[in-house]
């Protein structure tokens, strides 16, 4: 197992509702990750086909007409477009952890792939609790499935945004030993009265690491409020958007950044480098 590693974080804005140019877009970030040294690329929460927002926005007058394209355009694991991502990963010679809409007969479910560099999957992972409003389209997934793999380049964690709230899933990955943990978060940009938003998501991630004494990966979707305005619904409820709400974060174990922040509406990847003789497996 290696004891240093380089990784990389995505920021961007997903391909919505569109998952062949999704797919697309997901193998030219994984190719710019392993370009830029990585060995690991995290994507951001059901990055392909993107967030269903409109569960957020206005879900009774507009948001139900999104459902059939939401559902066509989620991934099957094993499919082509499935593959091409594995086979991305394995022409780079990375490891990825992909957030998705997985299609499974009739369900959805918000999940997470954990591909290895030969190409091989790991893992996928499947949100065991969706929060209340995602769960009007998605299933939970298995509360027991495991959530920490062994690779290469150590043993890697992964969840979905809004279970770094969640006091089980913390005593969890507490016990779980775990080098580097990838917490996937949609994006931050929705203006409602909701129990959580940028300044306490962003302090749940750091809590991982500060009280984990593991490397945590926070990659974070955009969305172009200005430029997509007109395909985010009527007023007033595209006032509910504010963005552009990328907050892709890398820290260290205790809690320091180890990459400077894009701005929120910026795209790219941040790089970072891991010592990984740092993490409480190893200084155990």
């Amino acid at each position: 197992m290696l004891s240093k590693v380089r990784v990389a974080a995505v920021q961007a804005e997903p391909r919505w509702l569109d998952l062949r140019a999704g797919v697309e877009q997901a193998v030219d970030l994984i190719a710019e990750a392993a370009a830029g040294g990585a060995r690991l690329v995290a994507f951001p929460e059901t990055f392909l086909p993107g967030y269903p927002w409109w569960l957020w926005l206005d879900s009774v007058s507009w948001g139900p007409g999104f459902f059939a394209r939401y559902r066509t355009n989620s991934m099957i694991v094993g499919r082509a477009e499935f593959r091409r991502l594995t086979d991305a990963a394995r022409r780079h010679r990375i490891h990825v952890v992909l957030g998705f809409s997985e299609r499974c007969g009739s369900s959805l479910y918000m999940s997470q792939a954990l591909i290895d560099s030969r190409g091989a999957v790991v893992g996928v992972r499947r949100k065991p609790q969706p929060t209340e409003l995602e769960s009007m389209i998605f299933e939970r997934g298995d509360r027991v499935q495991p959530y920490v793999f062994r690779t290469g380049i150590g043993r890697i964690g992964m969840h979905g945004g809004s279970e770094q709230l969640l006091l089980p899933a913390r005593q969890d990955l507490e016990r779980s030993g775990a080098q580097i943990h990838v917490v996937s978060w949609p994006g931050f940009v929705v203006a409602k009265d909701v129990r959580w938003g940028v300044r306490v998501n962003t302090a749940a991630t750091l809590w991982y690491a500060v009280v984990g004494g593991m490397f945590v990966i926070a990659p974070c979707a955009v969305m172009d409020v200005a430029g997509s305005a007109h395909r985010r619904g009527p007023e007033p409820t595209k006032r509910l958007v504010r963005g552009p709400g990328g907050h892709t974060r890398i820290y260290a174990p205790g809690g320091r950044e180890l990459a400077a922040p894009l701005p929120g509406g910026a795209e790219g990847l941040l790089f970072a480098d891991l010592d990984l003789d740092l993490t409480a497996e190893n200084a155990a």
